[in-house]
């Protein structure tokens, strides 16, 4: 790139000028990107899930570890929380709880479908608002 600048510079300095801008401008968007923040490889987060018993923390755990970056997921019966160390680089949050919406299961951020929630034993189904 920089011998056809060489060449260019005997016949128009414009063309080089703008040549060597476009070439900063491409170094400093280089740059800029690799300042971006980077994802934590075991980010802890606290999820309220909806459930009742054995089976649904049997579901809503194997839910979570299905989605790829999940390396625990331990959900209580009595609080409804789930506890979950997550790969950021390879999944977000919003995913692992699309995960257990599809098992049936309402988190905070994304409800259930009523067909997915009708999927759910008799004694998995709590109230929904």
């Amino acid at each position: 790139m920089w011998g056809f600048v060489i060449k260019l510079k005997t016949k128009n300095k414009s063309i080089v000028m703008k040549t060597k801008i476009l070439g900063l401008m491409l170094l400093l968007i280089a740059f800029s990107t690799q300042a971006q923040e980077k994802k934590n490889k075991n980010a802890k987060f606290t999820i309220e899930v909806n459930g009742n018993c054995d089976m649904c923390k049997k579901r809503i755990e194997k839910a979570a570890f299905e989605t790829k970056g999940v390396k625990s997921a331990v959900w209580d019966i009595e609080t409804h929380q789930l506890n979950l160390i997550l790969n950021e680089e390879k999944r977000s949050l919003l995913a692992v709880e699309q995960n257990i919406a599809k098992a049936g299961h309402d988190t905070n951020n994304v409800k259930a479908t009523d067909a997915d929630y009708d999927n759910l034993h008799g004694c998995c189904r709590y109230e929904r608002d």
